[in-house]
């Protein structure tokens, strides 16, 4: 059993690191990688977790997962009792359950954003001020982004227009253009499908709003690339203090009336702190270990 121990442990300990990395700080000084750590993370978890259950589940077997199940396939003379046979249950069970919740994440997304596609084009206006831009008159603030495959949307209000100047304009939609160029909806569906998996779990939350401020952070990085900081972070003071309309479901929106996450990006644009080279370097090393290592463990003996 040491391959479906070891998975077992894996599984065990990225629930730990989850603890951690959602309270972790130096996230923020570098998104992107924390991105790709969280993905990580979320991935080694589900293979981890499955292995485990499926290494126990065929240890009659003594071949491990890998060659063990063309032989539980194979074996008519049904080897497994009653606690492997449920191990094998709950493997299954939850691969499905993760594959179908995702598969319904996605398809409840796509739904949305054609409807709200179609909606805006019956509300919304151009303006030559904001060219490539739809504009919606209404006077609460609001700027937001709807992801696409063949084209995205970004969309303003009037009330945005009147609150902004145009340097701030011109960041905030620098912003939301990279949330399209990047394709952070997709980031954030396997999170969101989990949390529909575990809603009454607290942890899966914390999860799913960290990744969802740290893909903020990094359309802000973004943004300032072509404009300076100052002025994305005045727009987003801006923004708090008008209390801007949520983003609709399946867009991703420039601020939220949440204080804390618009000044942690506001601190983070006009102070930037470099993340210390050791914790990049581990921090990325780390990301391929987590992803496949546990598949890895799927050839060994159980």
């Amino acid at each position: 059993m040491t391959g479906a121990a070891l998975l077992a442990l894996i599984s065990i300990g990225t629930v730990g690191g989850a603890h951690l990395l959602a309270r972790a700080r130096w996230t923020w000084r570098t998104p992107r990688v924390a991105i790709a750590l969280w993905q990580a993370l979320g991935l080694g978890w589900g293979v981890a977790t499955i292995g485990a259950l499926l290494g126990f589940a065929l240890t009659p077997y003594d071949r491990g997962i890998a060659a063990g199940l063309p032989l539980l396939l194979d074996d008519r003379a049904a080897r497994l009792d009653a606690w492997h046979a449920a191990a094998l249950l709950a493997a299954v069970t939850l691969t499905a359950v993760l594959l179908l919740m995702l598969a319904y994440a996605v398809v409840r997304v796509v739904r949305a954003r054609r409807r709200h596609r179609a909606l805006l084009a019956l509300i919304s206006r151009s303006d030559a001020a904001v060219p490539g831009t739809l504009v919606l008159d209404h006077p609460t603030a609001t700027a937001y982004c709807v992801p696409g495959v063949r084209s995205s949307k970004v969309v303003v209000s009037a009330g945005t227009l009147e609150l902004l100047d145009e340097a701030e304009l011109a960041a905030v939609l620098a912003h939301e253009r990279a949330h399209a160029r990047e394709r952070h909806d997709l980031v954030l569906l396997p999170f969101a499908s989990l949390r529909q998996v575990f809603p009454q779990i607290r942890l899966v939350g914390r999860c799913l709003d960290a990744v969802e401020l740290l893909i903020e952070m990094a359309a802000d990085d973004r943004a300032r690339r072509h404009r300076a900081p100052k002025e994305l972070a005045t727009a987003l003071l801006r923004f708090a203090a008008a209390r801007p309309a949520a983003a609709p479901s399946g867009a991703l929106g420039v601020a939220s009336a949440d204080d804390m996450p618009v000044m942690a990006r506001v601190n983070r644009l006009l102070q930037p702190v470099p993340v210390s080279r050791p914790t990049r370097i581990a921090a990325t090393l780390a990301i391929p270990l987590l992803a496949l290592g546990p598949l890895a463990l799927y050839t060994l003996p159980h």
